[in-house]
């Protein structure tokens, strides 16, 4: 099956696309040849721009919204994860909307918000005598309090 890639964000299957034209039916409304398998429905995803950032209000909607810091992170929207990430001091990447990153006085650390766990990286090019980067992952079962003090407590 051939795919026609639009953006970074969005893959949309060839089948979409009207024999009779070169553009998208915007209505989907096409007839799809039948198949002997069940097709999936396309998925769009979109993303803000790089550049957008909440409100301060925003923030602190989010920041009340967070459950108990003794309730496990998976317990807790992405919305709510990134307003306690920017309370603590990380900034997003403009590239990777999972990665964060965190300059303290000691120690400067890359933070990952990856599938299964959270990673933190403190990198040895930042202030301190790292002979190395130093990587930790806490699983997202933990308390938000006990990642908390892990990933502030350094490397």
């Amino acid at each position: 099956m051939s795919t026609i890639s639009i953006s970074n964000f969005i893959t949309v299957d060839a089948t979409l696309f009207s024999s009779k034209s070169s553009t998208i039916n915007p209505c989907f409304s096409h007839k799809f040849p039948p198949s002997s398998r069940p097709r999936k429905s396309p998925t769009l995803v979109f993303s803000c721009s790089s550049g957008a950032e909440l409100s301060s209000a925003a923030e602190d909607e989010w920041l009340k919204k967070l459950p108990e810091k003794k309730k496990p992170l998976y317990s807790h929207s992405l919305p709510c994860v990134e307003a306690w990430l920017r309370n603590l001091g990380f900034f997003q990447s403009k590239e990777d909307r999972a990665v964060w990153f965190v300059e303290k006085p000691a120690w400067h650390a890359q933070l990952s918000l990856d599938v299964t766990d959270l990673n933190i990286r403190y990198l040895k090019s930042g202030p301190g005598n790292l002979e190395k980067d130093v990587e930790r992952r806490f699983s997202y079962a933990l308390s938000r309090e006990d990642i908390e003090n892990a990933i502030l407590g350094g490397p």
